[in-house]
């Protein structure tokens, strides 16, 4: 029996079980045994292509369009595939869309590929993308950036143009969150509901590289190479890849240590160091563009509409110091919210910490000491996000502020994020569009629901002047034009004291020798699992 032979007779198995449930329930107890034997004998022939994953965080929801999250995403380019994707280069790589030309200053006609089919064996076309697009537009995370989007027109099925409100300098890079569903399949049953228990939300069909084999939500997922994945160039050799949620980086980093795991994201800073001298297991770091700030709700605390509070709060947090201390220096203390490869970045907005200034501004605006504030945070999202959040409000407590603090697990967190439920805040931002106005859109536009603007903007803050220019900025064509309008955005955040942007994280990695995840990973922490090569066996086993 050949993996070749074992890859069909799995996947024929899946769809047979995923289409006809009924007629799977009618066979006999022997005939269903002797399948999983079969399945499993494969299973076991392919070991030496298994991986298994712990990251520190649970996939919430199958549905790519109910969540915007890392781990949404993470699982997206697992089991569909975008039009198109990011290098490393920062340039676009080609997936379900093989080329595109702009066709009038609004429209962008994209060319698909041919034989590409969903999980379920419905063939892809042109229709898949305009349901999904039409999708994304009324997702209450995602319709901000579709906003842009005014529709799409099918020239034949492998055609399609995507037509913009305006003129869109941004068309191809927000592609990249277009991860096309299968119509046919989810048909009258694709509610999106956050947080809710949808179709959509167990069940999946995508034209990505793997498939789900099992999955225990919160404990494992379990999923096999897709034997008809139409990218028959990639080189990757990983057909089995079993994904486990461990939140304790001591926990996850024992797990790679004692052969449970292969590969783990993230480990700790302070562990950084001693596993780089570990025999058999390699460290890769990568400077992220992700985000980290807190939050100041105005609407909550009345106290938080004085500028001279929410500047005496940026300026008694010392950045350099979490920087340092907390994370090892595997971080970039920010000042703003675009990294420095983004057109917003302004070179001269540094962080200012100073004592004496922040209790001066307080003391000026009645708040000499009796200034309380609530806060959250998550306390196994992202790496030390429990111990940043203590060192703030600690910071806090040298001028003069009380600050109760509550951090709570991801998925409980994000549930009261949504509700606004602290004046102050944490949270993370990758902006994938490699754009400033994404982290503008959603962190700091004035909150509308229709719009999906300001959706993670817990600080209540609002400025028209900044929407008008993310408006502009979202049609201006002249690149010069462009970034004085992204630079004006961030000078005006500082001036207003909006936020607290806090650092930029790295991404850090660890895996056994012989996983060559070097070649997969990048900036925006999307391993591209289908082109991962493992060698010959160093320790992996299934």
């Amino acid at each position: 029996m050949n993996n070749d032979y074992c890859d069909k007779t799995a996947f024929t198995f899946y769809r047979a079980r995923h289409f006809f449930s009924s007629v799977i329930r009618r066979l006999t107890k022997r005939t269903t045994l002797l399948l999983t034997i079969a399945v499993s004998v494969c299973a076991l022939q392919a070991h030496a292509a298994t991986l298994r994953m712990a990251f520190d965080n649970n996939v919430v929801s199958l549905d790519p369009h109910e969540l915007l999250s890392e781990s949404s995403l993470q699982f997206s380019h697992l089991v569909y595939d975008p039009l198109v994707r990011w290098k490393k280069d920062g340039s676009l790589e080609p997936r379900l869309a093989t080329k595109w030309e702009q066709i009038d200053p609004k429209t962008v006609r994209f060319y698909l590929r041919k034989d590409v089919q969903f999980i379920t064996g419905n063939a892809f076309s042109a229709k898949d993308v305009a349901y999904t697009i039409n999708r994304l537009k009324g997702s209450p995370d995602f319709r901000a950036m579709f906003d842009t989007i005014q529709g799409t027109k099918i020239i034949d099925l492998y055609t399609i143009d995507i037509i913009s409100v305006a003129p869109n300098p941004l068309t191809l890079n927000v592609m990249t969150y277009v991860f096309p569903m299968d119509r046919v399949y989810f048909k009258d049953r694709d509610k999106i509901v956050k947080y809710g228990e949808t179709f959509a939300s167990k069940n999946v069909s995508g034209t990505g590289a793997y498939y789900i084999e099992a999955r225990k939500t919160g404990v494992k997922t379990v999923l096999k190479r897709n034997p008809h994945y139409w990218d028959k160039e990639s080189k990757g050799n990983v057909d089995k890849l079993i994904l486990t949620p461990i939140r304790n980086a001591s926990t996850r980093l024992a797990a790679l240590l004692s052969g449970d795991v292969d590969f783990i994201f993230p480990i700790s800073p302070i562990d950084i160091p001693r596993m780089k001298q570990q025999k058999g297991i390699k460290v890769r770091t990568l400077q992220g563009t992700r985000i980290a700030l807190l939050h100041m709700n105005e609407e909550r605390n009345l106290a938080l509409k004085d500028i001279r509070v929410r500047k005496a709060i940026n300026l008694a947090i010392n950045q350099k110091l979490i920087v340092d201390k907390i994370l090892k220096g595997y971080g970039t203390p920010a000042g703003q919210l675009s990294a420095d490869r983004f057109l917003g970045h302004v070179s001269s907005l540094k962080p200012e910490y100073n004592l004496a200034k922040a209790k001066a501004l307080l003391e000026d605006a009645g708040y000499k000491d009796t200034l309380s504030v609530s806060m959250m945070a998550s306390n196994n999202r992202y790496v030390d996000d429990k111990l940043v959040a203590e060192a703030i409000a600690s910071m806090l407590s040298k001028v003069g502020i009380k600050v109760n603090l509550k951090t709570l697990p991801k998925a409980q967190y994000y549930q009261e994020f949504d509700r606004r439920s602290a004046d102050l805040m944490m949270v993370t931002w990758q902006s994938d569009t490699l754009d400033s106005n994404n982290l503008f859109e959603f962190l700091v536009a004035c909150p509308d629901g229709s719009s999906g603007l300001g959706a993670y903007n817990a600080s209540e803050y609002c400025n028209p002047s900044i929407n008008q220019a993310i408006g502009q900025a979202n049609t201006e064509m002249n690149p010069e034009r462009r970034i004085r309008l992204l630079q004006s955005v961030e000078r005006t955040l500082h001036n207003d004291a909006a936020v607290v942007p806090l650092f930029w994280q790295s991404l850090n990695w660890a895996s056994k020798e012989n996983v060559h995840f070097e070649n997969v990973v990048n900036d925006q922490n999307y391993p591209y699992i289908d082109r991962l090569i493992i060698t010959e066996n160093k320790g992996t086993r299934d």
